[in-house]
Parts: C-alpha cells; structure tokens; sequence
C-alpha cells in the first residue's frame, strides 16, 4: 500500500471483550445460517411469511446503515429531526456491525487514511502484487473488525459523544443486537401462530438477513476499493461497482464518494441508482430531513477525470 510521511499512531479506542466476542459470534453464526439457507431453500421453498420479514428488515436494517450511520452520522451529509436521527441509530443498530460510535469513529478513521497507512481497512495494505491484494482483500472484508484497537470515539466521534441519546443507543448494542433477532422471530410466530413459524422467520429474516447486511458493507471496504470505474478525482483507490449498488441502496458509487464525502448523494450520473438518497429526499420533503447536501452540478463536473485504459485513476 502506498505510503506517506508520517503515519498516524494506532486508534487508542478499545473495544470491550464482550462486544468483541459479540461481533465474532454475529459473524460466523449467520454465514453458518447462509451456508444452509441454499439447501434448505432449494428443498423446502421460502414461505411468503419468510419473504416478507426478510426483505422488511434488510430494507431497514441495510437503509439504518446506508443512510444513518454513514451518511447521517459520519458525514452529516443532512440534519435529522430528533425522532429520525434516534430512530436512524436504531435501524443501523439493527445490522448488528458494530456500536454505533465505533462504528463511525472507524469510518472516518478510514476517510482521513482512504488506502494509505492508518486506513483501518484498506485492501492494499499488504502492497500491489495478487498475493498481496488477495490477503488485503480479506483483511479488509472481514480481518480488520477483530482488531484489538479501533478508532477512538473521543477523536473521531465527539460530537456523537455529546449527544446523550445516541451514546446510549450506541451502548446498548449487545441488546439491540438479540433483538435483531428476537424481533423476526416474534413476527414471524405472530403471523404463522406457530413455534415453526417463529424458527423459520429467525433463520431467514434473522440470520440469512444480517449476514447478507454483512457482506454486503464489507464489499464495499473490499471490492470497491479494488475494482470500479474512477469517474471522479480522490485520493485514493475508490471505485464505482455498478452490480453492488441494488444491494447496497447506492453505497457502490463509491469514487464520487471519496471524491465528495458529504454529498448525499453518491451515484450521480445518468442511471446511478442510489435508493439511499432516495430515501433521505423522501425524509426531506416530509420535513424530517434538512440542510440535505445535494451534489451541485458544477462540483461534481469539477471533479470529474480521464480514466486509464486500465481503469486506475490517474495521478
């Protein structure tokens, strides 16, 4: 990885054991549950009831991260009436990826470092050759989140800090993690009024769910710092991949991102769905959103770039 003078000192934020276990469990417990779900699927079918509260909570969950933790909460990208903002840091919470001031914390950590060293998950870390992209590829999908050291909240995230109701939001992670899952599973025993009910909304709308939520965002920090289309000027190695961005509401234009951090909105150009950005112009003309940091065209123009044939971006 491309290094430069100067390289920050690690984050002195430490996780707690418990929540670090947590994420271990959270991790391997539904990509277990997705291993299965292609076998069970393909014998048994998926139930209407099954369907419904899967897609109704990666929806929530998925947006919860996409338009509350990132856009919302790191970049301030638009300002949220207190019910939104707080029921924002739930919806995320709900992903289960991490407390929410870690989460940020991390985030930003990864935009003042963007593929350079102290980025907390860059792909080129290990350096260029395919071995090295390889293991940098996983490392930054997966590795990176059973570091000891993340970013500190206190110099990443004060201003989260001094918002009494999102510290506690973010506190109470390990509970909003198992209602994650309990909530499906009391929905799905609700709707079908039966045991098998709730066990199959558990495993379809609660495991399968958050692990599709996980590795969606992880491709973000892996494969969109890899591969993509360099539209736009950054400093780093963002790009945009255009078959990530339904399941990832728009996160996968990644390089105007880089480019513009704070935009609300990421994909810009003719046919860039982003439901994101849908979302947040939905919440501002409700009234719940405001101060929204819609890209202005003369901006975006102005970074606009030649690519390579290679699809690097140039120097």
């Amino acid at each position: 990885m491309c290094s430069e003078p100067g390289p920050p000192s690690r984050g002195v934020g430490s996780w707690q054991r418990a929540e670090q276990l947590l994420i271990g469990v959270f991790v391997a417990v539904p990509f277990l549950a997705l291993v299965a779900a292609v076998p069970l699927a393909w014998r048994h079918g998926l139930s209407p009831t099954d369907l419904v509260l899967a897609v109704a909570f990666y929806l929530v969950s998925g947006l919860g991260i996409t338009v509350g933790f990132h856009r919302h909460f790191t970049h301030g990208s638009f300002k949220a009436r207190r019910p939104l903002r707080i029921a924002l840091a739930l919806a995320g919470s709900l992903a289960v990826e991490g407390p929410l001031l870690t989460w940020v914390a991390d985030h930003r950590k990864h935009h003042r470092y963007s593929d350079r060293d102290g980025d907390p998950h860059s792909p080129w870390r290990y350096g260029r050759s395919p071995r090295a992209l390889a293991k940098g590829m996983a490392y930054a999908h997966l590795g990176w989140l059973f570091e000891t050291e993340h970013a500190s909240p206190r110099e990443y995230a004060p201003d989260l800090l001094r918002d009494r109701a999102i510290t506690l939001v973010s506190r109470g992670f390990g509970v909003l993690a198992l209602v994650s899952l309990a909530l499906p599973a009391l929905l799905g025993g609700v709707l079908t009024g039966s045991w098998q009910g709730a066990l199959s909304a558990f495993f379809w709308a609660g495991l399968v769910r958050i692990c599709l939520v996980h590795h969606v965002t992880w491709s973000i920090n892996s494969i969109c710092h890899a591969a993509g289309a360099h539209p736009f000027r950054s400093r780093d190695r963002s790009g945009n991949v255009w078959w990530l961005a339904p399941l990832s509401f728009g996160e996968s234009w990644h390089n105007l991102h880089h480019a513009d951090p704070t935009s609300a909105r990421h994909g810009v150009l003719t046919g860039q769905l982003d439901a994101s950005a849908r979302l947040i112009r939905w919440f501002e003309h409700l009234g719940w959103a405001y101060d929204v940091r819609w890209p202005d065209g003369r901006r975006v123009a102005g970074r606009r770039q030649a690519e390579t044939p290679g699809g690097a971006p140039t120097p």
